[in-house]
């Protein structure tokens, strides 16, 4: 199969124009973008994708032993990048996508030109001198309810994850796309997820950044924003008044007015 068919590619925008690639979060898919994605086709070739095992992507293609590391969806990023001979792409990465954009760029610096990152986090567990969010127990005990009962979990943790009580149909957007996530799937990329230290992978990486930190981000807290942008040089920090960790939802005109200034 194609990479276009294995990862439901669609592109749109400006012909030869810059490249803009949009990727998601765990328990998402490229839908997640609709409020932000077009905001940028009149002048860029926006692209959009789903990792092997979301959304509408080819779920035959879907390999435990690829998908144990982030470097199996960073290798869907480059793959896509090859497919359609991408160079100086815009990367807009919300939440693991970040740190896969991140590694991606590593990987093949003449590919991309800018980095936008959305809720980045390098390591969600605390460590010696490091606020990640989640003690080693909380991410055991996150693991084991995404085992035992991942329907409940996905009903209780999306709210929290997307904040804004006061909207619950943001809430419920998010929990109805981590159910429509195969429950097995969706465990090894939370294990992968969550387990990933990706803190010395910061500082190698030469790319322009622009970091987006969320107020009362449950899993990218404050401390996070600022640890990604101290360690990735010459990265832009912007401290967003949108609260919850899916701006890409809850406040788009701002996400689309921050990554503008930025471009």
């Amino acid at each position: 199969m194609t990479v276009r068919v294995r990862n439901h590619v669609n592109v749109s925008g400006r012909p030869g124009g810059r490249p803009m690639m949009f990727a998601h979060g765990f328990g998402c898919d490229q839908n997640m973008w609709r409020l932000v994605a077009p905001a940028f086709e009149e002048d860029h070739q926006v692209v959009l994708f789903d990792y092997v095992g979301a959304g509408r992507s080819d779920l035959s293609a879907y390999s435990p032993e690829r998908y144990s590391r982030l470097d199996g969806y960073t290798q869907d990023v480059l793959d896509i990048c090859h497919e359609l001979d991408l160079t100086d792409v815009v990367f807009v990465g919300h939440s693991v996508s970040a740190l896969i954009g991140v590694l991606a760029a590593n990987a093949e610096p003449d590919r991309f030109g800018k980095l936008v990152l959305v809720g980045p986090s390098p390591r969600y567990i605390d460590d010696d001198g490091y606020t990640g969010g989640f003690s080693a127990q909380d991410i055991d005990e996150l693991l084991e309810s995404l085992d035992s009962n991942y329907l409940g979990w996905s009903s209780e943790m999306a709210p929290a994850i997307m904040g804004n009580p006061d909207r619950p149909e943001l809430g419920e957007e998010l929990t109805n796309s981590f159910c429509r996530t195969d429950p097995q799937i969706a465990r090894r990329f939370a294990q992968v997820t969550f387990l990933s230290d990706n803190r010395a992978d910061l500082a190698k990486c030469q790319t322009p950044a622009l970091i987006l930190q969320c107020a009362n981000d449950v899993i990218a807290p404050e401390p996070v924003g600022r640890y990604v942008h101290a360690a990735m040089p010459g990265s832009e920090l912007v401290m967003m008044r949108a609260t919850g960790h899916c701006p890409n939802l809850s406040a788009p005109e701002e996400t689309i007015a921050a990554i503008r200034a930025f471009l």
